[in-house]
């Protein structure tokens, strides 16, 4: 019992360097959570994303569509399983600011190949049989307040006009790292339309999405797919969906590494701040460890006593960092809206949180501690701190 309450008597003998210590901690320990946190939302949708699942699109760009009798051919590919299309919509609701992904489906094909949809039966036969019919994820629902049964208008912007959906049902995940924060509609409704007014764009779809019988194969496939529409109008490039997503982040791939950077220096500021705590905390107390000395005890238990007062510290302020930051992500999700579909602090997060704690107090430790292991206990007994 004596060195626990010898290391926590030492550790709070100086209550205001220490309490300003923790509280540099915790906000470090929270900063480097929360970063470490948006990292991970940014890369949520890849991996996420089914193995067992590929994505045909345009050779040339996501914004050239393809034509809607590829689907049948894809059908015909060995190893396909099956098959559905979207179209991106980019409508806007009330304002610009008010961005959520929005998408026209083939419905009841695209929920076969997603069941990590969730929808209550009577909300997926409503939404099968309306034409103008829509679902929403969870998060998108309560962000704006809408219920099962509200009406929804946008305003298009790929696809102009004034679009009005009935909601029919709010979907949930299978899990938490399933994006609830889409609009979904009937891609037939936006055929149809198309066919009226503007009928060259009218039976075409953005991408298709694959399902496949077995995963290993996905790179066989793909290439058997795209080489279906090698030298046609309309070339195509097919991956995996994991693949499909890794695309779009690669265009804010030095973003990523910025933050990714911030992190790890948040933390390295941190040891430095704490590396001159317990050498000034060393530096006074260099009679002391002489005495312990000359009463019989070794230079590892001087070190150790440093070691464990450091660490103890740290432990401290990371532990509250750890419970602070998954109030404070919460907040910063909600401000950003559906800017980051899926936000959550992962166990990885606050493992590496933890890590980095522990990190701090014992490297921040290392130069004191060798320094008291060595004192001669007459330098230690002339020293005045």
């Amino acid at each position: 019992m004596f060195v626990p309450v010898l290391v926590i008597r030492n550790a709070f003998r100086h209550k205001l360097r220490t309490a300003l210590t923790i509280v540099g901690i915790v906000v470090a320990i929270t900063a480097f959570g929360l970063l470490r946190t948006i990292v991970d939302a940014w890369y949520a949708g890849a991996n996420a994303s089914s193995s067992a699942r590929l994505v045909t699109r345009s050779s040339v760009s996501l914004v050239f569509s393809l034509p809607l009798t590829y689907a049948q051919k894809i059908r015909q590919v060995p190893g396909v399983a099956g098959i559905t299309w979207a179209n991106w919509f980019g409508g806007v609701y009330i304002t610009e600011r008010n961005f959520f992904p929005q998408f026209a489906i083939d419905a009841a094909s695209y929920l076969e190949l997603y069941p990590e949809i969730l929808l209550p039966p009577e909300e997926r036969k409503a939404f099968l049989v309306d034409r103008r019919g829509a679902i929403v994820g969870r998060k998108l629902a309560d962000q704006y307040g809408w219920k099962v049964g509200d009406q929804i208008p946008l305003r298009g912007t790929i696809f102009p006009g004034t679009w009005s959906f009935n909601l029919r049902g709010i979907y949930d995940g299978a899990d938490r790292t399933t994006d609830q924060s889409t609009l979904y509609f009937h891609w037939q409704y936006l055929n149809e339309v198309l066919k009226q007014k503007y009928p060259r764009r009218a039976d075409q779809t953005g991408v298709f999405i694959v399902g496949i019988r077995d995963p290993q194969q996905a790179a066989a496939i793909s290439a058997a797919v795209d080489a279906t529409f090698r030298n046609s109008l309309a070339e195509t490039l097919t991956e995996t969906e994991k693949a499909f997503q890794l695309g779009f982040i690669a265009m804010t791939e030095a973003i990523l590494l910025a933050i990714q950077a911030v992190s790890f220096v948040v933390i390295v500021i941190i040891m430095a701040v704490m590396a001159n705590t317990m050498a000034m905390t060393a530096r006074e107390r260099s009679a002391e460890y002489a005495t312990l000395k000359a009463l019989g005890f070794g230079n590892g238990f001087v070190a150790g006593l440093i070691v464990a007062e450091s660490v103890g510290i740290a432990l401290l302020g990371g532990l509250a960092g750890i419970a602070l930051t998954f109030p404070v992500a919460g907040a910063f999700a909600d401000a950003m809206g559906t800017l980051f579909p899926i936000f959550y602090v992962s166990d990885e997060t606050v493992l590496m949180q933890l890590a980095a704690a522990l990190l701090v107090g014992t490297l921040a430790a290392g130069l004191p501690a060798w320094h008291a292991a060595r004192v001669r206990i007459v330098d230690g007994l002339r020293a005045v701190g």
